[in-house]
């Protein structure tokens, strides 16, 4: 219940419990991501502490969905927390890394083999227009359209897949990928322009297998590329392997 004025009249505006409740999961959901993208690009490791005001700062927003975010984020065993202190990122290795790329290869792989067998005419234009687009992102150097035309190819593939429960599985493991820092790594931008030629190559000849093995390739390509970025950044400099 909110009130309001509005012409000079007080108005009472009811608001439902469960659409505030609502608000608050997508905002702490929201946090989550961008923590996850912090700690997977590298720029928060174990040992630092994830300190809630400065990440409200930085987003604008109040505490209260940070702290819920990492909570969360701590369920998931992605954050710890170090009593009276607060939380921290929880260790991660080069195989946990390559844990998760390997997962988002094996989904990412079945849509893309299930894209080649029911894409059509207008899809493979629409995806070639995709591919364009990233191609002059990447020569510009315009890390906003990198990121958008590069989600905007893998989306469209998902979708001509139909499989919406398989999609929604790749969804859970694609949220531990840093999207937004994708450009600031050495190597990705032209590797994903040239690995999609490959992709759209299988499509456009209707060959599910290839286009499996072609989607399974890009994607591993670029969890080694981000292995490679965080072992320059020194991020395991003081772990053991």
């Amino acid at each position: 219940m909110v009130i309001a004025q509005a012409h000079g009249e007080t108005m009472t505006v009811a608001i439902s419990d469960g659409q505030a409740l609502g608000r608050r999961r997508q905002l702490s959901d929201e946090v989550a991501a961008y923590v996850r993208e912090l700690i997977m690009s590298g720029q928060v490791g174990h040992g630092e502490f994830l300190r809630l005001e400065r990440i409200a700062d930085d987003l604008g927003i109040s505490v209260t969905p940070v702290r819920e975010a990492l909570l969360s984020l701590r369920g998931e065993g992605f954050v710890t927390l170090e009593p009276r202190r607060g939380f921290m990122p929880a260790p991660l290795s080069r195989q946990d890394v390559q844990d998760l790329f390997e997962a988002q290869a094996y989904f990412a792989g079945e849509l893309a083999s299930r894209a080649a067998e029911k894409i059509t005419h207008d899809e493979l234009e629409t995806l070639d227009q995709r591919q364009e687009l990233l191609v002059r992102a990447s020569k510009a150097a315009d890390a906003d359209g990198i990121e958008r035309a590069n989600h905007e190819f893998h989306r469209a593939i998902n979708l001509c897949a139909r499989s919406p429960k398989t999609a929604w599985l790749l969804q859970l493991v694609v949220r531990y990928a840093p999207r937004r820092f994708y450009s600031s790594i050495q190597g990705w931008s032209q590797a994903s322009v040239d690995d999609h030629r490959l992709i759209l190559a299988a499509l456009r000849a209707r060959d599910a297998e290839a286009a499996r093995g072609a989607m399974r390739a890009h994607i591993r390509h670029a969890g080694t590329l981000l292995v490679v970025h965080l072992e320059a950044q020194g991020f395991w400099a003081e772990q053991a392997d």
